[in-house]
């Protein structure tokens, strides 16, 4: 399993060599490692499919409880799944719509490894694990949305996207240490095994935390403007990260942690209001736009509110419907997503309104377009139908809030018809339109995922207990936190949510008929972008930038001095309020009982140190920073470490000789600083001794362990074969440490000569 997860990484960094030597087919032979993953975890379907997960246990930090553990069961499987095989589409796919471009190596570098993190965010069960790949998929994702680096637009909603995952992310990480200490484990399979914690006194934290990070990864209302933005990047990467992956993993973790957390008011309030309204949001925006990637975006926010707000109603019925949504959107999605990018290569536009006609001239692009379109209206005999059908069973089962989401779900399902009918039908039928290009059938890599995706979903639709009973009922397990008796079939007969199905249909197809009127009154909405989220965002990143012009200009204006002001403050005030804090003001003062020559010399170490900063002579000053090097000196042969004492006696008698020597050179002392900077130095300097001398003293009276050096003493001779125990530390015990050093002196010793070489050669 861990290579499984990993490969992705390994054949990322190959993948540079392997387009030297492919060349134009390196997309199908990349390809051939999600197609391996595919079928790898394929070969778990029937385990997992019998009600037997596994965990998967790779020691990482055991001194912190950290593991590289995989959980498989029937959530993560069924992700995994889609993953590696949608990941194989979109490979391929990229060879094609990127053919010729100068970074497509550097795009399948990028790709694969987003990947890999994708299968290590949905197997992980370690929660640190989990969030590592967490960070790497928003981290890849930045790189793919700015894949078109030099365009402005691409790089502001690269930056975009990772700015508000990633502030999530902080959000989350802290949800999940939190839930990791109340729960006792950062195993998600040992977390779901105990006790729900809805009673628990951090539950509220703990959900607010994690619902932060879910909510801003998986584009829920307020935080679902970046998504849109998103398709900046190319086709294949919306196609793969924002339907079918990484905006699903805010609903992963959703999902995962539903037993544990979903048991209370708040989280059926939450998640299912704002799912609902995320829902409605997705679908309104979708119909007001015209670029085929923005309409399909928009309704990627309304299936991520949809699988929200089914999370939210935890019912039986809600968690099936979730589970069959999920799957059914990852199929009808990616294929509508690749569509688009075929639309836009073989034509040269993304305007729908500028299409036209084109059933003739792209004849299986429309048709596998119609059946992804049939599946996202929700029409017989696709798979979309099924899992609407659950999704308007679910929204009314749902205790009190059942009108409230049931209007909003049957409203939604009206705009999704109509923005089916808008990518499936505008685009291929009706009169034929001048487009910038003389369109033409996109290539097989790019017609390749369509076909399969459309059909998968076309199969599920037909024979709906192939996706039940190899992918639903061990995800509804997984989900729901034990096994469930149902079906699924395309016809139960004349119901309710089969009359709110015709009523949706009915009301989409007006919406579709009228669309160029629907949507010049939306248009009239945007007034309402004024105050969202997004200019919200826009606000913030302003406010940012004056904060740190200001700060520049205050704290880091190239002053050396303003620069250890800010240090010394910033050490005193929180070392200071920290000790003072936690022990109050009575530092463990003991009675003096140094010898008289021991007294001797620290108050001569006193006296060298202020004469040292206070006299106006050179020679004074040399001499007394001598002292200062020399009674240091004493001090370590007087408490047996004579080895140090000589080297500081050579280091102060060297030092000493070059300043003498350099002295007669320089011009007199100027007072460049008034008497009150002076006055200010002193308080700065005297305040920063202070508290070190009580931060000596605290820490001389705290011992937790027993002192090293008894174990220097015993394991001198046996271990490090020297009787010299200082030499035996540096070159056994602290190796590492002392070679640094010696690395340290080198670069050094390799500057200076550098610089005295230039300015001998600079004479001749």
């Amino acid at each position: 399993m861990l290579i499984a997860v990993l490969s992705g990484f390994i054949v990322a960094a190959l993948a540079p060599w392997v387009f030297r030597l492919a060349g134009g087919r390196t997309g199908w032979v990349l390809g051939l490692l999600p197609a391996a993953l595919t079928v790898y975890f394929a070969t778990w379907v029937p385990q997992i499919a019998a009600g037997d997960p596994e965990v998967i246990v790779y020691p990482w930090i055991p001194g912190l409880d950290i593991n590289m553990s995989f959980l498989v069961d029937g959530l993560s499987l069924l992700f995994a799944l889609l993953i590696s095989l949608i990941g194989t589409f979109i490979v391929i796919y990229a060879g094609g719509y990127l053919a010729g471009h100068r970074d497509l190596p550097r795009f399948y570098v990028v790709i694969l490894a987003f990947m890999a993190s994708m299968l290590g965010l949905v197997l992980a069960d370690n929660l640190i694990a989990m969030f590592v790949f967490w960070e790497l998929t928003s981290i890849t994702s930045y790189l793919l949305i700015g894949f078109s680096h030099e365009e402005e637009k691409s790089r502001k909603c690269a930056l975009q996207g990772l700015l508000v995952t990633v502030a999530g992310g902080l959000a989350l990480l802290a949800g999940l240490i939190l839930l990791a200490t109340v729960a006792g484990s950062y195993e998600f399979s040992e977390i779901l095994a105990g006790e729900s914690l809805g009673e628990h006194s951090a539950y509220g934290g703990i959900l607010l935390l994690i619902l932060l990070g879910t909510f801003t990864k998986s584009a829920q209302v307020p935080f679902h403007f970046w998504l849109p933005n998103a398709m900046a990047a190319p086709t294949p990467v919306s196609a793969y990260l924002h339907s079918a992956t990484m905006v699903k993993a805010g609903v992963y973790l959703m999902a995962r942690l539903h037993p544990t957390l979903g048991d209370t008011n708040a989280w059926l309030i939450t998640l299912g209001l704002i799912g609902a309204i995320t829902m409605f949001t997705g679908t309104v925006m979708a119909v007001r736009s015209t670029e085929i990637k923005r309409v399909l975006a928009y309704s990627t926010v309304m299936a991520l509110g949809t699988l929200t707000m089914l999370l939210g109603i935890g019912t039986e019925g809600a968690i099936i419907a979730m589970i069959a949504f999920l799957l059914a959107h990852s199929l009808y999605k990616g294929a509508l997503f690749l569509v688009a990018g075929a639309l836009d290569h073989e034509t040269g536009t993304k305007d729908i309104t500028k299409m036209g006609g084109l059933a003739r001239a792209m004849p299986w692009t429309m048709v596998f377009a119609s059946i992804a379109a049939l599946s996202l209206a929700g029409i017989p005999p696709l798979f979309g139908f099924v899992a609407k059908e659950l999704m308007f069973e679910a929204a009314l089962g749902a205790a009190w809030l059942a009108p409230v989401l049931t209007v909003l779900a049957v409203a939604s399902a009206m705009l999704v018809v109509a923005i089916a009918g808008i990518v499936a039908i505008r685009p291929f039928h009706g009169p034929r339109k001048a487009t910038p290009k003389e369109p033409h059938e996109a290539s097989w890599a790019m017609l390749l995922g369509p076909i399969v995706l459309g059909s998968l979903g076309l199969a599920f639709g037909l024979v709906p207990v192939l996706a039940d009973s190899l992918f639903v009922q061990a995800g509804v397990a997984a989900v729901y936190g034990e096994e469930v008796d149902f079906y699924l079939s395309l016809w139960h007969g004349i119901n309710l949510p089969l009359l709110l199905s015709l009523v949706s249909l009915a009301g989409g197809i007006f919406i579709y008929l009228n669309w160029d009127g629907v949507r010049e009154r939306l248009a009239r909405t945007s007034v309402i972008d004024r105050f969202g989220m997004e200019r919200g965002y826009d606000k913030a990143m302003r406010g940012l930038e004056r904060l740190a012009d200001w700060q520049t200009r205050v704290l880091q204006n190239g002053y050396m001095r303003n620069y250890l002001y800010t240090i010394l403050i910033a050490t005193v005030v929180l070392v200071g309020y920290t000790l003072f804090g936690r022990y109050g003001l009575a530092p463990p003062l003991t009675a003096v009982d140094g010898l008289p020559h021991e007294l001797l010399i620290a108050a001569l170490l006193v006296v060298a140190a202020v004469f040292v900063a206070s006299t106006h002579s050179r020679l004074g000053a040399v001499a007394s920073l001598g002292i200062v090097g020399f009674s240091v000196a004493l001090i370590y042969v007087l408490f047996s470490a004579p080895d140090l004492g000589i080297t500081q006696v050579l280091i102060e008698t060297l030092t000493v000789i070059l300043l003498v020597l350099v002295l007669f050179r320089l011009p007199d002392f100027v007072d460049f600083s008034s008497t009150r900077d002076r006055l200010r130095d002193l308080v700065v300097g005297g305040l920063v001794g202070l508290t070190f001398f009580f931060l000596v003293l605290f820490a001389i009276d705290v011992q937790y362990f027993d002192p090293i050096s008894q174990y220097f003493v015993e394991e001198s001779v046996p271990g490090g074969k020297g009787r010299n125990i200082v030499n035996v530390i540096l070159v056994d015990f602290r190796a590492l440490d002392t070679l640094g050093e010696i690395y340290v002196l080198a670069l050094a010793a390799i500057g200076v000569y550098a610089m005295v070489k230039l300015r001998a050669e600079d004479r001749h």
